[in-house]
């Protein structure tokens, strides 16, 4: 299945029932007067959060929702049934925003969470609602109303508490298959990780986390380099970034870290200014002199800093424990 973590639908409510023109014509009651019952409401479309998906692929395959319209009123004060609700399934994190206006109609972030999103038209009354002491017999009655008609932009945001974040190759992917029961693919190539992976991690004190792993970006990411900005929402919600850099790439690791911090800045102000963790990466294979280069650079800018090798265990258990730390401040803090 793809990853697709944007989709626009087209949802329509139901129209309501016209109202009904009727009259009783009954033996013994040559007066019996206006019956015409009211039309039935139309059904409403409504979005609802749920934990079984985790992208948006069901949504390529139907792009517009439509309620059932509700029955016209019948004689003998009979109402018409109102129009069936449609209901669209969607995965928490998702946010969904009006097309035209582009104001945000619901942010998801709960299982079961429950949003209208088109509201169904009222039934038009029958006639037998416009009788009056001087207009006993109306020949007239009410139409419905027309249902809600939209168009929706939903971009799916993965809600993670950690988000690691670096260039192509600097072993997110190994930590984040080390720390948690994650299974990402594991390469030597640029963009082995093309979708964001998700994983649980257990700290020493029970405590849980989520973590994202973000594909690499390069220079010029935020203009759609590379990968582009398009996962880097998915970081938006997290607690914490884990900015990961290869310790054994080259001799300017410094550098590197600056690439992704400009990136994240010229994306977002309010991701660049997350709590971060510099970490240091293939600690076991790096070059003589980076760990105190990298470890100025975190110095300079006031960032925690911290050092592994992903594939021998070295400093991973200690990580865990800083970020399960970061995590829970955080949460008492908000």
């Amino acid at each position: 299945m793809m990853f697709i973590d944007q989709a626009t639908i087209r949802v329509k409510a139901g129209d309501g029932g016209h109202g009904c023109i009727a009259f009783r014509r009954e033996k013994f009651v040559p007066k019996g007067g206006p019956s015409g019952g009211d039309g039935g409401t139309g059904g409403s479309v409504w979005i609802v959060a749920s934990k079984r998906l985790n992208t948006l692929y069901h949504l390529q395959f139907q792009r517009e929702w439509k309620a059932g319209r509700g029955q016209h009123g019948m004689g003998s004060n009979c109402s018409g049934h109102d129009g069936d609700d449609a209901t669209i399934e969607l995965p928490i994190g998702s946010v969904v925003r009006d097309k035209q206006t582009n104001e945000v109609i619901a942010d998801l972030a709960n299982d079961g969470e429950r949003v209208l999103v088109a509201k169904g038209g009222r039934g038009g009354w029958g006639n037998q609602h416009f009788a009056t002491a001087t207009r006993q017999a109306p020949r007239f009655a009410q139409d419905g109303n027309p249902g809600d008609e939209r168009e929706l932009f939903i971009e799916l945001k993965l809600i993670a508490d950690v988000g690691l974040v670096g260039l192509p190759n600097a072993g997110k992917s190994t930590l984040i298959s080390v720390i948690s029961a994650a299974k990402p693919k594991i390469a030597d190539y640029p963009f082995t990780t093309l979708v964001p992976n998700l994983g649980v991690v257990s700290a020493d004190d029970n405590q849980t986390f989520v973590v994202a792993d973000i594909p690499g970006l390069i220079e010029g990411a935020h203009e759609g380099h590379g990968l582009g900005d398009q996962f880097l929402r998915h970081v938006e919600r997290c607690s914490v970034l884990v900015h990961l850099v290869d310790l054994s790439a080259n001799e300017h690791p410094d550098e590197d870290a600056e690439v992704i911090a400009r990136e994240l800045a010229l994306y977002s102000q309010t991701l660049a200014a997350k709590p971060r963790i510099v970490c240091g990466s293939k600690l076991d294979s790096a070059i003589e002199g980076n760990s105190e280069k990298l470890r100025a650079y975190a110095a300079k800018h006031g960032y925690d800093y911290h050092e592994i090798s992903a594939v021998v265990g070295d400093g991973v258990r200690e990580l865990v424990r800083k970020l399960a730390r970061f995590v829970r401040e955080h949460t008492r803090a908000a």
